[in-house]
């Protein structure tokens, strides 16, 4: 297993609405340079933040699946379909653009964060859908418990959230110095993003090897095998890390990205 390391200087940035709305991005859109530009059906990941309040006009989309999770603040989301509504802390705001809808957002603070990503479906079919929009509020969301570690289930076992493309998605916060191991299947990669803290990655056919990462770093770890991996948070500070697990490649035509 190779565990790659991204700071913020290889990802990509942006900016909405005047700079009230910037954005840190793991993974851009062409020409962003992000040195990432796709992880299997994972096609973007923008980390967007702003102070006070900005506002992305309405625009349309088509075909990719778009959740926006709030970390902090609040989100609002207009959409074509009718939809008006606001998601708070912990909450989801889920697209299956399917064949084409417009939309608009308005992130509100202070200090509003939160990440829109798009899931790449087999787009030719995904196109002959119909769009849908779907909201959920942070307690709809399972979470497990564990030995200095929480962790909500975004996507996946047990989430009300349901894509056609194939991801899971978790929100793990770990005590400072606490352990959460993971299993990465066969042929996927796990994503990371490190929101607050840092910590290290051990991979356990290989326990001298450690991986220390950093603040707003992002990670890919992927497995030929089954891998069992270990997260540790640092000592003297709590660890808030994303992580997202995609199949490495995909048996359909992916968008032609560079």
């Amino acid at each position: 297993m190779q565990i790659m390391i991204y700071p913020p200087t290889m990802q990509g940035t942006g900016a909405f609405n005047g700079g009230r709305i910037t954005e840190q991005k793991p993974i851009g859109f062409p020409g962003e340079r992000s040195v990432v530009k796709r992880v299997g059906p994972l096609f973007y990941w923008a980390w967007a933040f702003a102070a006070e309040e900005g506002y992305i006009g309405s625009h349309p989309h088509q075909a990719f699946e778009i959740i926006t999770y709030v970390l902090a603040g609040k989100a609002e989301h207009g959409d074509s379909l009718g939809t008006r509504s606001v998601v708070g802390p912990g909450g989801a705001q889920v697209m299956q653009t399917g064949s084409g809808v417009s939309h608009e957002e308005r992130f509100i603070g202070p200090d509003m964060e939160g990440f829109q990503i798009w899931f790449e479906p087999e787009l030719n079919e995904a196109l002959k859908r119909k769009p849908t929009y779907r909201q959920f509020d942070h307690e709809a969301f399972p979470e497990e418990a564990g030995n200095g570690f929480v962790r909500k289930t975004v996507i996946g076992d047990g989430s009300p959230v349901e894509l056609v493309a194939d991801a899971k998605m978790w929100d793990l916060t770990l005590e400072p110095g606490a352990v959460y191991r993971h299993i990465i299947p066969a042929g996927h990669t796990l994503t990371a993003l490190a929101v607050r803290g840092h910590g290290a990655w051990t991979n356990a056919s290989a326990e001298d090897a450690v991986t220390p990462f950093r603040h707003k770093d992002f990670m890919l770890l992927g497995a030929a095998a089954d891998t069992n991996v270990s997260l540790q948070a640092a000592d003297g500070e709590t660890l808030r890390i994303m992580l997202l697990e995609v199949p490495t490649t995909v048996d359909y035509p992916l968008y032609p990205k560079r």
